[in-house]
């Protein structure tokens, strides 16, 4: 199993591979892809469902036996957004020398010192011309090789490097691509790069959404092999424990549900985040497909149970000043229920409980976060989801080191035991 998420990791350098690779096990697994231009139609017991939005979320169903005004729906929800750096478009800088950089931007909120002196490469899509202006195709780009690099100041220009050093977006945080080996090649390295992986010619292209992505491998470490090092653990590990877990659950009364969404890193407030009302829509459709009305899809609300499963912070034996002194979840210790006082995040007692039995009943330990009072927290998924569906939900993930770095530290029990309680979950 952890061989497969490393797998996962590894061939989902951006959002657009994540959901690409989701959709092909679904496939796989017999899920139906639906055109949201067409009628649903009739939608019976097992029928197996799956829509994506812009390329960078997909939503599956897998329909249970009663009708959802009956029983509702168990719906795991995550997102597959990273913290990383986008190229901007006319983004090649001729520097002395021919030196080539690239000019980009921050998304999300990375650490941004982890990006320096490392393998980096580019991924995302390219959109090229189609059957006609509102039409056209998107390929998807990932260079499988060292392709970039961020490189530090030396240390003889800066002295105080080692005492913290503030970073500027725009100037400390721009790759190196290449140097320029003739005239032909001057404001073309870019997209010569993106032609000749695509096969494709430069008068073909219409525009893209480029990323930065690590180069280097998922891999394990520890004595024992225990520790997960990757790239976007953050949210990619919640995405394919759920998808995991839905592929392995049979067909039970209740609907079950994975939603993963997109631009979560950014605020969710897209067509393809959280706040859109896309899946509230998409539940509202399947609930008519089985002959429901609108009564009937409140009432499926009203029944309905959602993990909103977004990675928490583990304890740092380096900070532990950082930390709740009560409340502060350990590498291995078990899948963590999240709580904060100004709802950032959808837990109350009442859900809690519930997702705390389903981790007893699973063998599965458990464990809560709490920020320390002094520490402001982020929000996540589940308060921006429920705010637009009234749902009854908890708000839980496993806990990594280093969350938003380039590179994230996770326990691979962690994603085992999280595996066992989705799958009870959805049973």
């Amino acid at each position: 199993m952890i061989n497969r998420l490393l797998k996962f990791l590894d061939a989902s350098p951006v959002n657009f591979f994540a959901v690409r690779n989701i959709v092909t096990q679904l496939e796989e697994a017999g899920y139906r892809r639906i055109d949201p231009q067409q009628p649903l139609g009739n939608v019976k017991e097992g029928d197996k469902l799956f829509i994506t939005k812009n390329d960078s979320s997909v939503y599956a169903f897998q329909v249970g036996r009663k009708p959802l005004a009956d029983s509702g729906f168990h719906m795991i929800c995550a997102h597959c957004d990273s913290p990383t750096f986008r190229i901007k478009p006319n983004a090649e800088m001729p520097c002395e020398g021919g030196i080539v950089k690239l000019n980009t931007e921050v998304y999300g909120g990375p650490i941004m010192s982890t990006w320096f002196d490392r393998p980096l490469t580019i991924a995302g899509r390219v959109i090229v011309r189609g059957s006609d202006a509102f039409n056209p195709k998107t390929l998807l780009l990932h260079v499988q090789r060292p392709l970039l690099q961020i490189s530090n100041l030396a240390i003889h220009f800066n002295r105080q490097v080692n005492d913290g050093v503030a970073l500027s977006r725009q100037k400390d945080m721009l790759p190196i691509l290449g140097i320029i080996n003739n005239r032909l090649e001057y404001g073309h390295l870019l997209e010569n790069v993106i032609c000749s992986e695509l096969k494709i010619e430069v008068d073909d292209i219409l525009d893209f959404d480029l990323y930065l992505a690590d180069a280097t491998p998922a891999c394990t470490f520890g004595v024992h092999d225990e520790l997960i090092s990757s790239g976007r653990l953050d949210d990619l590990s919640m995405c394919y424990a759920g998808l995991e877990a839905l592929l392995a659950a049979p067909v039970g009364d209740t609907t079950q549900v994975l939603a993963i969404f997109d631009n979560e890193e950014t605020g969710s407030q897209t067509k393809q985040g959280a706040a859109s009302p896309f899946l509230a829509t998409m539940l509202r459709r399947v609930v008519i497909a089985q002959g429901g009305n609108e009564e009937g899809f409140a009432q499926a609300v009203e029944r309905a149970f959602m993990v909103s499963a977004d990675n928490a912070h583990a304890w740092h034996p380096n900070y532990s000043e950082k930390y709740d002194p009560t409340n502060h979840p350990v590498l291995g210790g078990g899948p963590v229920i999240k709580f904060n006082a100004a709802q950032k995040y959808a837990s109350d007692a009442v859900s809690a409980a519930v997702f705390a039995e389903i981790c007893r009943e699973a063998g599965v330990p458990c464990q809560r976060f709490v920020n320390h009072s002094d520490v402001a927290g982020g929000s996540t998924l589940g308060n921006i989801l429920a705010s637009s569906i009234p749902l009854r939900g908890v708000d839980m993930g496993n806990p990594i080191l280093a969350m938003h770095s380039c590179r994230e530290t996770g326990s691979v029990n962690d994603h085992l035991y999280c595996v066992k309680a989705f799958t009870q979950f959805y049973q």
